[in-house]
């Protein structure tokens, strides 16, 4: 024994037994489901309310001379729209010949369509471990 060696350095061990632990995974199949879809079709009535609107033109002859240019003018949904012409006389006058009387007419038309639509669903099937795919 050395001045700088203890005991325990003059031990020697042995190792006599040692456990290992392997761990894997495998895939185990339980079970087995199939998915699929299903469309189903249905026809739905669609409502809507068309709103129209179309224009009535009258012609009102008037036939009278007048000293001024008249303006368009607006009556409710009647839209007057003054036609003059030049008529030649010892003077020059103006004479309203005609007024055009532009109407709004407003109507509703109920309309009514059938539409197809479509709609899937999944459906779920559970088979046996012996079942072929």
């Amino acid at each position: 024994m050395t001045k700088d060696s203890s005991p325990s350095d003059q031990e020697q061990r042995l190792p006599l037994l040692e456990e290992t632990l392997d761990v894997s995974r495998r895939e185990v199949t339980t079970g087995r489901v199939r998915v699929s879809t299903q469309t189903h079709e249905r026809t739905q009535a669609v409502e809507a309310t068309l709103l129209q609107t179309r224009v009535e033109v009258d012609h009102v002859e008037i036939n009278e001379y007048i000293d001024a240019m008249p303006e368009t003018r607006q009556e409710g949904d009647t839209t007057i729209i003054p036609v003059v012409e030049e008529v030649l006389v010892v003077e020059r006058r103006l004479r309203l010949k005609e007024e055009v009387h532009v109407r709004r007419v407003h109507s509703q038309t109920p309309w009514r369509e059938e539409v197809t639509l479509c709609e899937q669903k999944a459906v779920v099937t559970r088979q046996d471990d012996d079942t072929p795919e």
